[in-house]
């Protein structure tokens, strides 16, 4: 047994040991690399300590969280993929085979992680508490088992669903084999998921989709609600907000974001209010379909696009707008949502995936795949100063009192003991 003893049913007042997984952490693109940084911190408030262990690209963390790196080729970012592996790397058959499927059209890097992150343990000899993967589902995992760890897995959302929006979205065949051969590692992660005995996921409607994605029964699967940080994401009185400015974040060409719903629904509007503009935090693929049906609409000089910002710049952005929009088709939580609302600015959501478990009454809520639903929406709200201040009240005090990163913590670890306390 090379897990810590450290809690166990008579102890489970003393801190926990715990690893949290990431196989890539984005701070700034993706729900994943967020969602490291508060719950780690949060972890290390309650007086844990927390090891982050990530693949590229890297989290931003606390500083009393460390950061165990574990690189791997990063093609997705490298300026010439098609030569990333020094003589050194070569060596090593899984970078050869995370090269060649890469340039096959597959994604391996949650497989990849997976290994590196055995070749880890297996070396270091860690001892942990806990391990608590997030969403990479690699084999890996099982591996740790096998080795007597205890380990969790959050799932967010089924990826199958990103699959299938992106086949709906796409007619054509050659794009459409891609789309199926970039998606096979979900083999991987379907039968690691059968395989788990301990999984959380964070709304209601992912545990009723991951149990039906992954064929396992709903009572395997705890829910526990994500945070909003509402100290970072806060309204700025001193900041003016700006009328018929519209907001939304997103990645601008995965159809599971609803993008390509959101831009026909600003050209209606803009036939209405000339001032229009949207702000999007996101950025588009160069030539991709996002840019392509923004200039179909003739929208390019109303529609501005952010990236890479830090979290006060985008605190800022969102003082300025006077409406957000989450346009999704599917979401598992919604931080896009949670955090407008946090920062004070009336919402209009689609009601994709646990987007309503996370707005509630505190937002307007449409159907998805609607744009017209979506310029009707925002309309009223243009049109309403009063429920617009309501809206923007209600909102950021629903993100308050029922989504707090103190509270997602504390959850966690009551899940981590019940976990430990089993596997003893």
């Amino acid at each position: 047994m090379v897990a810590s003893t450290t809690s166990s049913p008579t102890n489970s007042h003393k801190p926990l040991n715990i690893a949290l997984l990431g196989y890539r952490s984005n701070p700034y693109s993706g729900g994943q690399g967020v969602y490291l940084k508060h719950l780690a911190k949060a972890l290390v408030d309650m007086g844990h300590r927390v090891d982050v262990i990530s693949g590229e690209p890297y989290p931003e963390l606390d500083a009393r969280v460390d950061l165990v790196k574990l690189p791997g080729l990063n093609l997705y970012a490298h300026p010439n993929p098609a030569w990333p592996l020094t003589q050194q790397r070569w060596r090593d058959p899984l970078n050869v085979f995370e090269w060649a499927s890469y340039w096959s059209g597959g994604f391996p890097e949650p497989f990849t992680f997976g290994h590196r992150l055995l070749r880890h343990f297996k070396t270091t000899r860690p001892r942990y508490d806990i391990i608590h993967d997030n969403q990479s589902l690699c084999t890996g995992l099982l591996g740790l088992m096998r080795r007597g760890y205890a380990v969790t897995s959050t799932i967010h959302h089924p990826i199958t669903f990103d699959r299938d929006i992106a086949l709906q979205n796409t007619q054509e065949w050659g794009l459409r084999l891609l789309i199926r051969r970039w998606h096979r590692f979900l083999r991987m992660q379907t039968q690691v998921t059968r395989q788990l005995p301990y999984i959380t996921t964070v709304s209601e409607n992912s545990r009723r989709d991951i149990a039906s994605a992954f064929g396992i029964c709903e009572k395997r699967i705890e829910v526990v609600l994500n945070g909003i940080d509402s100290d970072i994401f806060q309204p700025m009185p001193t900041v003016a907000r700006e009328p018929y400015h519209l907001i939304t974040t997103a990645s601008a060409d995965q159809p599971l974001k609803g993008t390509q719903h959101l831009i026909p629904a600003v050209a209606d509007l803009a036939a209405r209010y000339p001032d229009l503009k949207l702000t999007f935090i996101g950025a588009p693929k160069p030539g991709g379909k996002t840019e392509q049906l923004i200039q179909s609409f003739q929208l390019d000089e109303r529609i501005e696009f952010h990236h890479g910002l830090s979290f006060d710049e985008i605190k800022q952005l969102y003082a300025k707008a006077s409406v957000a929009v989450v346009p999704s088709e599917y979401e598992g939580f919604g931080f896009p949502a949670g955090e407008a609302m946090a920062c004070a600015v009336p919402l209009v959501s689609t009601d994709g995936g646990a987007l309503p478990e996370v707005v509630g009454d505190a937002g307007v809520i449409v159907p998805s795949k609607n744009p017209q639903a979506l310029a009707k929406a925002i309309g009223d709200l243009f049109e309403n100063p009063a429920e617009r201040a309501r809206l923007s009240e209600a909102g950021r005090r629903r993100m308050v009192e029922h989504f707090s990163w103190a509270r997602t913590a504390q959850e966690f670890t009551q899940h981590y003991h019940q976990v430990i306390a089993r596997e003893s």
